[in-house]
């Protein structure tokens, strides 16, 4: 029973994240909404848990690793480690205010080590939906052979973390209608 629920599981997880860029049911702009979706909400539920700093350590390579799937939807073979140099180019742009964001969500988990978790739900799905989006643009500008500046990759992460907060806020509230806390 386990073995088949395990092989259930692979095949999913193969379906929706790595061998997303060969399905034919999807077009490519659909593909990397449905990787970003996934991995804001894997990151968003990690972050929950109560160890404050912790989860940087596992969400910057997750979120490296939704950058290679969405590079790989667009047709770019990108390794996990070129992943996270973008991620940085792009904390380069919008950087401070990920800083304070994260010493926030520390505090949070400090001072309400249970609620404080769950309440980093919305911050985390906007925050990893936004360097999703942010990555796809600057991938399709790779391609395109041209080179974003920073206020269109501003502009771009606040748009797609507004829009990612609002997502992760309605998660937030289902995670609380569920019991979780």
């Amino acid at each position: 029973m386990i073995e088949a629920l395990l092989a259930k599981a692979r095949s999913k997880l193969q379906r929706h994240v790595t061998d997303i860029e060969v399905r034919t049911d999807l077009t490519e702009d659909q593909k990397v909404s449905q990787i970003v979706v996934v991995f804001s909400t894997v990151c968003a539920a990690i972050a929950v848990q109560p160890i404050p700093f912790a989860d940087i350590f596992i969400l910057t390579p997750l979120q490296a690793f939704m950058g290679t799937r969405i590079a790989a939807i667009r047709g770019l073979r990108l390794s996990q480690q070129e992943a996270t140099e973008v991620i940085k180019e792009i904390m380069g742009f919008v950087g401070m205010g990920l800083i304070a964001q994260q010493l926030g969500i520390a505090a949070a988990k400090i001072l309400f080590p249970i609620f404080g978790g769950v309440a980093t739900v919305p911050v985390v799905f906007g925050l990893t939906f936004a360097i999703g989006k942010v990555m796809d643009a600057y991938f399709i500008n790779k391609i395109a052979g041209r080179k974003m500046t920073a206020d269109e990759i501003r502009n771009i992460w606040k748009k797609a973390k507004e829009a990612g907060t609002r997502e992760g806020k309605q998660r937030e509230k289902e995670v609380r209608r569920d019991g979780l806390d």
